[in-house]
């Protein structure tokens, strides 16, 4: 049985598999410079996972979706708490930056996005990024990677852990099973695209990747399957 650690309201668990359920406990990752912790937040089942630099105790969060309460319960309110310092919004659409004020207010945090999707966000992001960008968070440095398709400005960030293997955080362009939802047949082009040219293309197989939404994966398991996503056209 894996071990239990009280946040709040909110388990934590030490055994992280990828999976995460709506209300359940949030699942800790530790690595050598960095740990991840995921949860799922709203109605929407949608992930949000706080990124903390061991050396420095600084955090980055990915997708501040929904219910803040939740969110501040994974951080944690002791003095030992992490120092929530970014907050980082893969895309524009509504369920995945309900909280975000309220976050960002609470904690002093400064806000990131796409300039191409910072258009419906509800605070106006700090600073702009794209393909080829950094973000820090303490002494750990994430990539930038703009994926068009599922919204004109999708980011996903990249940790390349010297000591590992990367870990690829997605929103909801790439899942387990296919590419995020398109609208047209050329955003689905352009969504391949950028996945089969900056993602698979650049990346190992042992690359793990987060999703905005459910379990997580690996790029080996999905590669397979790429030429069948671009036949069926979804």
């Amino acid at each position: 049985m894996a071990d239990r650690l009280p946040s709040a309201t909110v388990d934590l668990v030490d055994d992280y598999t990828g999976h995460v359920e709506p209300g359940g406990p949030a699942a800790r990752r530790t690595l050598n410079a960095l740990t991840i912790t995921k949860v799922s937040v709203g109605p929407f089942d949608n992930n949000a996972y706080l990124l903390t630099c061991r050396a420095t105790h600084e955090a980055l969060l990915i997708d501040a979706a929904a219910d803040p309460t939740r969110l501040s319960d994974v951080i944690g309110y002791d003095k030992d708490r992490p120092s929530l310092k970014t907050i980082v919004t893969t895309h524009q659409h509504g369920d995945h930056w309900q909280a975000l004020g309220a976050v960002a207010g609470a904690n002093g945090a400064n806000t990131i996005a796409h300039e191409l999707d910072a258009g419906p966000l509800p605070v106006p992001p700090d600073r702009f990024v794209t393909q080829g960008d950094t973000v820090a968070v303490g002494q750990v440095e994430l990539e930038v990677i703009h994926l068009r398709g599922h919204t004109p400005g999708s980011i996903a960030l990249l940790y390349r852990d010297p000591d590992g293997h990367p870990h690829l955080f997605t929103g909801d362009s790439l899942f387990p099973g296919g590419p995020g939802r398109t609208t047209d047949p050329k955003d689905f082009t352009s969504l391949m695209n950028d996945l089969e040219s900056r993602v698979f293309g650049e990346l190992p197989d042992d690359t793990w990747f987060y999703p905005g939404h459910g379990d997580d994966s690996t790029l080996g398991d999905e590669r397979p399957k790429l030429d069948e996503w671009r036949e069926r056209g979804w």
